[in-house]
């Protein structure tokens, strides 16, 4: 998960890969001396990890997100931000000065050295991000994407993998890392077209207090705002 255009051209579709719904609180259960835990079905699973946003009500994470496609390759690293309701920031520390802001109303996106600023209402955001919105507690992963099946994953870990609904034309596959706990560890986005954005989130913090003001975007002096069209 990106949920999930990012530049004007190859932006305007990482603006919409780079929304990704996805993050994480704390892992790991202990497991009895002599037993392994059965492996859950891609339901409950599914559920488990309902529950565990359901409950949050703010989270911070480290994250990695990596991009392959339209002939280009690329990392980026940064702290991603979660409170409920309706607030995210992506705060890029690579490169600098970039940040992915949804203050409720409008996502904003913006480099440091843009020669504009893209603006979008949030009811409009329905795009790669949009796996994000249940990190919120708003939908259900077993609605939100069909075809979902459970595999196995290293280190006691499982992934889901589904097709978002509405995004058929567009997006091949969506798979979720999780611990047995319902912890997203990381997200990957797979279009049709072989593009792939994969986010990794590290050393989360559940319920972590985070201001309002971190949620407030004002464009820098002279940078006009662009209301960008949505996602397709």
């Amino acid at each position: 998960m990106n949920l999930a255009n990012v530049l004007m051209c190859a932006g305007r579709r990482r603006f919409a890969s780079v929304c990704a719904v996805f993050v994480l609180g704390w892992s790991g259960a202990a497991l009895c001396f002599g037993q392994t835990s059965p492996t859950p079905s891609a339901a409950a699973l599914a559920q488990r990890v309902d529950r565990h946003y359901d409950q949050l009500h703010s989270l911070k994470a480290g994250f990695r997100e990596d991009y392959a496609g339209m002939g280009m390759v690329r990392s980026e690293t940064g702290t991603l931000f979660l409170r409920k309701p309706e607030r995210m920031l992506w705060q890029y520390a690579n490169p600098a000065g970039k940040i992915f802001l949804l203050d409720g109303k409008y996502a904003w996106l913006y480099s440091r050295g843009d020669a504009q600023v893209q603006r979008i209402p949030a009811k409009e955001l329905d795009d790669l991000r949009s796996p994000l919105r249940f990190l919120l507690g708003h939908t259900k992963l077993e609605k939100e994407l069909t075809g979902l099946k459970l595999n196995s994953a290293e280190n006691g870990l499982y992934t889901l993998t589904g097709l978002p609904k509405g995004q058929e034309n567009r997006v091949k596959s969506l798979s979720l890392t999780v611990t047995a706990a319902g912890v997203i560890l990381t997200i990957e986005v797979v279009e049709v077209d072989g593009a792939t954005t994969r986010f990794t989130f590290t050393n989360e913090q559940a319920d972590t207090p985070i201001s309002p003001a971190v949620f407030h975007f004002t464009p820098p002096p002279g940078v006009p705002v662009v209301d960008a069209a949505p996602p397709v």
